[in-house]
């Protein structure tokens, strides 16, 4: 297994990455600001549930597999990008739901999970972090591979919890006054879908 000092050298350089914000931090942000604490809590579980299946993969091999083949990379990235389009023509479609009726709407937590479990496993980048950046951690000299990943994959979703938990706890705090206006609300859908389409159209341009 890693010793102290990698994990250590691991952890600091997790955190510096998983506080610049990406596709799973704006989803987390809006979700939180739009619907509140509980919201943005799911959400962060949902997102860190599709982490689990990059740990998977990785371990497996699975991801080495999908780098090599640009087949399977174009498939999965274009995925991801279909579904942030989705999300973005759908808030920007949507109509302000009045505050009395807020409390019904959210109580389909599964479907907030849902979606950031998708929006997670269908981020290239994720992938990515896996192939190039955890495997500079991981020793065949100090014992098998795959549960040395499986470990630094570990830390990684706690890290993120940490980390996106407090984003979702923060970006809470601005909900009462949203909650209360529907021109905010829309406002907020508005711009939500157009960061959702234009994180679409960045992947879009990144080469594989």
């Amino acid at each position: 297994m890693p010793d102290i000092s990698t994990l250590a050298v691991f952890c600091a350089a997790t955190m510096a990455i998983l506080i610049v914000p990406g596709p799973a931090v704006v989803f987390i942000v809006t979700r939180s600001v739009a619907q509140g604490r509980a919201a943005g809590i799911v959400s962060v579980l949902g997102v860190h549930a599709g982490s689990l299946v990059h740990v998977a993969a990785a371990a497996l091999g699975l991801t080495a597999l999908l780098a090599a083949s640009a087949t399977a990379f174009t498939v999965v990235k274009f995925a991801g990008v279909a579904y942030l389009l989705y999300l973005g023509i759908r808030k920007l479609l949507s109509k302000p739901v009045p505050e009395e009726e807020l409390t019904l709407k959210e109580q389909s937590r599964w479907r907030m999970f849902g979606e950031g479990f998708v929006v997670n496993v269908l981020n290239p980048k994720t992938a990515i972090f896996f192939l190039a950046f955890l495997p500079n951690f991981v020793n065949p000299a100090a014992g098998p591979v795959a549960p040395q990943i499986m470990l630094l994959g570990a830390i990684w979703v706690v890290l993120g919890l940490a980390s996106d938990g407090t984003f979702a706890l923060a970006s809470s705090a601005l909900a009462g006054r949203l909650r209360r206006s529907l021109k905010a609300r829309r406002r907020l859908d508005v711009g939500s879908g157009v960061i959702y389409i234009g994180l679409a159209a960045v992947l879009t341009g990144e080469k594989a």
